[in-house]
């Protein structure tokens, strides 16, 4: 059982952080477009399960950068992440 969670939490863990990357570039797509856009609530929900990708998101598309909470929660969220990952590889 272990083996199987082993293997499918980078896989999940990375299509997070890839799902959040598209989302903050379809958002800003939308943004240029004058279109429904979006909204903030779920873009920061998702942030928050993949954070990599949402802040690299950020940067590639230059979409949410000047908000702080985006420029603040999306970082904190990161140091989260990695403060699990310590801690469960303790």
């Amino acid at each position: 059982m272990t083996e199987i969670i082993y293997f499918l939490f980078p896989l999940v863990y990375a299509a997070l952080n890839a799902a959040s990357f598209a989302l903050y570039g379809v958002d800003k797509y939308k943004a240029r477009k004058e279109m429904w856009r979006i909204s903030e609530k779920t873009l920061l929900i998702l942030s928050l399960f993949g954070p990599i990708g949402a802040w690299l998101g950020m940067m590639q598309f230059r979409h949410k950068t000047q908000k702080p909470m985006f420029r603040y929660l999306v970082p904190a969220f990161i140091g989260i992440h990695l403060l699990l990952v310590l801690w469960i590889n303790l």
